[in-house]
């Protein structure tokens, strides 16, 4: 099974005035269809990375693949790139535009791909009904639950097909019932993207096929749920 991510021996330090190293000399290896969870306390190095994972900041020192390229040396464009054609993001504030209807609201996924309008909201649509929304394509957001709402953010983040879905506590903001809803949505995209999701919720680390866990920037637990062996550590 190919890589969807890869990450060598990667740290990230933040500048003074308050130096901190964030991650320490992680290894890791994503392979393509698999549903990842990575855990940890406050503090444990996740939201830095997924950030690194995700190309919205660089590394200080190690290598960063997604989808077999190696992201060292691009640029700023490039890396644009990489994120506009690779990958998709879920976020806990979901972060819709409230003056566009919610199909507007995913075609706006394929924004950098020079997709035409009318194949943009084509797709947009059917992404929709596959995240079970299609009596909601001209509603707007402030119409809709906050289940609704992630729904649509997560066929945002899909539309584009990219070969990695990162997710930043997607259930965070939302009821457990919702966020049981969302959570099984999105282990079940294996079979058409690969999904690493940031998450203090024992309930959804559990329901993905993988866990990883940080601690004070260092992986120090990855297996799968069922027992199975240790996977892409190296």
């Amino acid at each position: 099974m190919t890589a969807a991510l890869e990450l060598h021996l990667v740290s990230k330090t933040y500048p003074p005035p308050a130096t901190v190293t964030a991650l320490h000399d992680v290894s890791l290896v994503v392979r393509a269809g698999e549903t990842v969870a990575v855990t940890g306390p406050s503090g444990a190095g996740k939201t830095t990375l997924l950030s690194v994972l995700g190309t919205l900041e660089r590394p200080t020192a190690g290598v960063v693949r997604i989808a077999g390229t190696d992201t060292t040396d691009l640029s700023d464009r490039d890396l644009s790139g990489v994120r506009a054609w690779h990958l998709g993001f879920v976020f806990q504030q979901f972060f819709l535009l409230e003056h566009l209807s919610v199909l507007d609201n995913v075609a706006t996924g394929l924004l950098y791909r020079g997709v035409p309008a009318a194949v943009r909201r084509a797709r947009a649509g059917e992404m929709l009904d596959r995240v079970g929304l299609a009596g909601r394509l001209r509603h707007r957001p402030a119409q809709l639950s906050g289940g609704e709402r992630q729904r649509v953010a997560i066929a945002r983040a899909l539309v584009g097909r990219p070969a990695v879905l990162l997710a930043d506590e997607p259930t965070g903001n939302l009821d457990s019932a919702t966020g049981g809803e969302i959570t099984a949505l999105l282990a079940g995209l294996g079979d058409t993207t690969t999904v690493v999701l940031i998450t203090h919720n024992a309930e959804v680390a559990a329901a993905m096929a993988r866990r990883v866990e940080l601690r004070d920037g260092r992986v120090v637990s990855d297996s799968t749920v069922d027992g199975g062996a240790p996977v892409g550590v190296r």
